[in-house]
């Protein structure tokens, strides 16, 4: 079984694409649970942000699970498959391992080094246990990947000019947002717009100076609860738009929210921030061009992100996943070798107690002294036979050749497959 991952990200399609398959969380664990179905698949984890969609699967077959994978996202989008594999990347077994690693660790983020999208993976991982369709070899791998995403962040300062694209929006934003007399208007009341609420507040902007409005009233108050901030029912939004400095929105639509007529109509004489931090996008692009209004997106991000100077503290970043990387991979193939090893020393444990049994029975006059010394020197012989070969797979163990020569040596000393599975069964229990 290997690892496999189909994705596509802010690095691999434009913003308008990334729309079209972006999952909300049902829909992502819908996905999960068609691509579990497929042919050669026995576990798999979606992750969905606001610019990657990526399916990670243990899989038994690569160009077969590429395919099903690939066709069951088409599907989703409502994209011909040709059409979306143009945008897709695949990693396969290592590289898949490498990418996870450094995806945690903020290194393939539109925003270099954002914290957010550990809380990304994390809640993928939550998602998928609680759906079981991930079992212990990609859980082992997402936990793996949240420790080191945790290590990149405690020991670098990745993190320090980026933390979350919300932060991100707020610098670009400019002096707008430290204006004393500034309105916020805050549309929608998820995770996203909850850390803007926190993120504005922190930076010193009055809770009075913040709006918020949702579909749903209730998850408005609760920020209003744990902010003191006040709220406005969807209904009567215009208004409050029609008195904000900065719009701030993330509204989980499933289309344009906020169209340039209603943009235009809303602001007056006066300049005005779009901040606009959904996929798909809640604001129409062309609001953009209405004069003294100045649209913040994904997409002006993601060129901003371009220009970061965090060098020394990315190269800290990748040298711990490289180093973590090699890690695993050592673990994972010293981990599929010992079961051949632990089988092969029981099959010649057996052999040695099988043949000390005969003896016994044919000879029950043999001297227990005698009998002890012919049980010795059997065992020593045994022992020597096998010992070559088991050092030989253990010193393999940092190359690939270990499990070329594991297979060998459970086919060349005919070693039972019920064997190995029921060891490597057992170690999985006690890892």
């Amino acid at each position: 079984m290997s690892f496999l991952v189909v994705g596509m990200s802010h690095k691999s399609a434009p913003i308008d694409m990334l729309e079209r398959v972006s999952l909300d969380t049902d829909a992502a664990v819908k996905l999960a649970h068609h691509v579990l179905e497929t042919s050669f698949v026995s576990e798999a984890v979606v992750i969905s942000t606001c610019n990657r969609v990526e399916i990670y699967i243990e899989a038994d077959r690569f160009h077969g699970s590429v395919e099903e994978v690939s066709a069951l996202l088409a599907e989703h989008a409502g994209l011909d498959r040709d059409e979306l594999v143009r945008h897709v990347y695949v990693h396969y077994d290592e590289a898949v391992v490498a990418h996870l690693f450094a995806v945690a660790s903020g290194l393939d983020s539109m925003i270099l080094g954002e914290s957010q999208i550990l809380g990304q993976v994390r809640d993928s991982l939550q998602d998928a246990q609680a759906e079981s369709t991930v079992g212990s070899v990609l859980n082992l791998l997402f936990q793996q990947a949240l420790r080191i995403g945790k290590r990149g962040h405690a020991e670098t300062g990745i993190d320090r000019l980026g933390p979350s694209i919300v932060t991100a929006s707020l610098d670009a934003a400019g002096d707008v947002i430290t204006g004393d007399k500034t309105r916020f208007l805050i549309a929608g009341a998820g995770t996203m717009s909850s850390l803007a609420v926190k993120t504005l507040i922190d930076r010193g902007v009055a809770p009075n100076r913040i709006m918020v409005a949702n579909r749903t009233f209730q998850r408005a108050y609760e920020l209003v609860a744990t902010f003191g901030v006040s709220a406005v029912r969807w209904q009567a939004m215009d208004i409050e738009l029609g008195a904000a400095d900065v719009l701030i929105t993330c509204t989980g639509a499933s289309g344009i929210v906020f169209t340039r007529e209603r943009i235009e109509a809303a602001r007056g004489e006066r300049e005005m921030v779009l901040i606009d931090l959904a996929l798909p996008r809640d604001i129409d692009s062309a609001a953009g061009d209405v004069d003294g209004v100045t649209l913040i997106d994904l997409e002006v991000l993601s060129n901003r992100a371009e220009n970061a100077e965090l060098a020394q503290d990315i190269d800290s970043v990748r040298a711990i996943v490289a180093d973590e990387v090699r890690a695993f991979l050592a673990a994972r193939d010293t981990s599929n070798v010992t079961p051949t090893v632990v089988a092969l020393r029981t099959m010649a444990t057996a052999i040695v107690a099988a043949e000390i049994s005969r003896l016994e029975a044919r000879r029950p006059d043999l001297d227990e002294a005698v009998l002890a010394d012919i049980r010795q020197s059997i065992k020593r012989v045994a022992d020597k036979l096998i010992h070559s070969p088991t050092v030989r797979v253990q010193e393999l163990t940092d190359g690939p050749a270990a499990l070329t020569y594991a297979e060998a040596l459970k086919d060349l000393f005919a070693l039972d497959q019920a064997i190995v599975d029921a060891v490597t069964n057992v170690s999985g229990d006690q890892a």
